[in-house]
Order: C-alpha cells, then structure tokens, then sequence
C-alpha cells in the first residue's frame, strides 16, 4: 500500500481579465456608434429675454389662443379647433391681406399670443399649423415678468 500521494490533480484556472475587457470594449463600441436621432418638424427659435426690441414686421398676423383652446386669427375667432380648418384660416387670412400677399411664407411672421392656462395640445396644433403652411418666423408673446 503505497500511502504517498503521487500526483496531485492540478486545477485549471481561468483568467477573466480578458473576457472582461472584451465585454467593456463591446459596449464602448455599442455606445459611441449608437445615433439619437430627434425627428422634429417644427424648428423654433425661442426669443431671449432682454431690454431691447427686436425688430419686427409691421403688420405680423396674430393667433390668440384662450384658457379653453379656442383660436383667434387678429381678433377673429375661428370656429372649430382642428388643424385642417385652423390651416385654411391661416392660408386666407394670408392670402387676404394686402400687406401680407406674399407667395413666400418664409417671410410672414406670426405671433402666438397663447394664455398661461391654455392646454399644451392646442399650442402644439398651431404650431404644427404654421409648420405645414411652411411659415418659419414664429414668435410667442409673452409679459415680463415682475
């Protein structure tokens, strides 16, 4: 009886240290070719707050919007809420002012006059509005505050 362990049974070890580097390259890679792409229709250029007047267009076409979402075109309500009829009211309102009969809508500036408890939808729609009708100079007026 031989009572001398002969061999020992060696252990294989496995390194981690390169998977692991492996795992952390794969999602640098997967993080930086990652693209965040935003689909925005409507481009706006928030005004800043300051002292001094910007110069605006002499007679720019007004759209209020009151605390329950109804539209007003300078002064004149329209009559439904959709988006089809509030286009056809800019589109109109446009094509009727003398001082405004222009082919390129670029150049026609509108002012949203929104109330503060007026719902988000309905500003979003004239926004959208004046969007498709390819008006680009849009401005919201607001009060300085005290």
């Amino acid at each position: 009886m031989n009572l001398r362990p002969g061999h020992k049974e060696e252990t294989v070890d496995v390194n981690l240290t390169p998977l692991i580097d492996i795992v952390f390259l794969l999602l640098i890679f997967f993080m930086v070719t990652t693209t965040f792409d935003r689909h925005a229709k409507l481009k706006v250029s928030l005004p800043e707050s300051s002292a001094e007047l910007s110069q605006q267009q002499s007679n720019p076409l007004v759209l209020s919007i009151d605390a329950r979402g109804n539209y007003f075109l300078n002064d004149r309500q329209i009559v439904n809420q959709q988006l089809d009829t509030l286009k056809q009211a800019l589109r109109k309102t446009i094509e009727q002012n003398s001082s405004l009969n222009k082919l390129d809508y670029n150049d026609i500036a509108l002012v949203l006059r929104a109330d503060a408890n007026t719902p988000h939808q309905a500003v979003v729609r004239a926004m959208d509005a004046a969007s498709q009708l390819g008006l680009s100079k849009l401005s919201i007026a607001t009060i300085e505050a005290k």
